[in-house]
């Protein structure tokens, strides 16, 4: 059986002081609620990291993840962070390829392939993102794209290594816009999506694969969103910045 996620992703969001306020929030309306079995993730800005990781500890409901990684284990790439660095704080997720990488700093597919072998090799669980651009829906070419973004940035790995992927489906039209896609589109695309895995990998490896919904997902749309066969929880942005609007959507399984 998948795993049910719901993963916050806080963007360049958040000090110091609030980051780890907003998380014991979170952790503590979460001790008193019984939320099933879904595994819930906090992605926070890199200086976050570590406390939050020793935090988590506290509450083992809750993983941490990291927004991104660099393609290198180390070297002399002034402002970034390597997977082992991450690693070493705890953390066992790490989002790669989301839209707005790939949109503001030009990340394309071959070089989020060279970052998802390095994160698999440091044991770093990446939350894999692919989807298109409203230009590109309405073009009607949006599963070309998807499926060019699951061959060039995951379709090489081995099967074993495939197995340890999460992908996140954002459709970048419905990203920070108020926009989202019906639950019957986003049914659509995750079920192409698991369709491809299956034509890949296999049936086991694609009924056993997770694929979060990302798109101004919120507490609202959220369980008609996850009452779809094939979507598995959300990559949520915005209201993952409000404890009770988080919880409420892991609430929504």
């Amino acid at each position: 059986m998948r795993k049910n996620i719901v993963a916050g992703n806080w963007k360049m969001n958040m000090d110091y002081t609030s980051g780890v306020s907003l998380f014991s929030e979170i952790s503590n309306i979460l001790s008193n609620i019984v939320t099933g079995d879904q595994e819930v993730i906090v992605c926070p800005p890199y200086i976050h990291l570590n406390s939050l990781a020793q935090l988590a500890k506290v509450n083992n409901r809750i993983s941490i993840g990291a927004q991104n990684c660099h393609q290198a284990e180390s070297g002399a790439f002034t402002g970034e962070i390597s997977a082992p660095m991450i690693k070493s704080m705890g953390v066992e997720y790490v989002i790669l390829g989301h839209s707005e990488r790939r949109q503001y700093f030009g990340e394309d597919n071959f070089l989020l392939a060279q970052k998802v072998d390095t994160a698999l090799k440091n044991y770093l669980r990446p939350i894999f993102c692919i989807g298109e651009t409203l230009e590109q829906r309405n073009g009607n070419i949006h599963f070309q794209v998807i499926k060019q973004q699951l061959e060039e940035g995951v379709f090489h790995l081995p099967k074993d290594d495939f197995a340890h992927i999460i992908l996140a489906y954002e459709p970048v039209w419905a990203i920070g816009t108020g926009l989202t896609a019906t639950p019957e589109q986003a049914q659509e695309v995750h079920a192409f999506i698991r369709k491809e895995v299956e034509t890949k990998y296999g049936s086991t490896i694609a009924n056993n694969l997770t694929i979060l919904y990302g798109g101004s997902c919120n507490p609202k749309n959220a369980k008609e969103l996850f009452s779809q066969p094939d979507i598995d929880g959300g990559l949520i942005g915005g209201a993952s910045l409000k404890a009770r609007d988080f919880v409420d959507i892991i609430k929504a399984f």
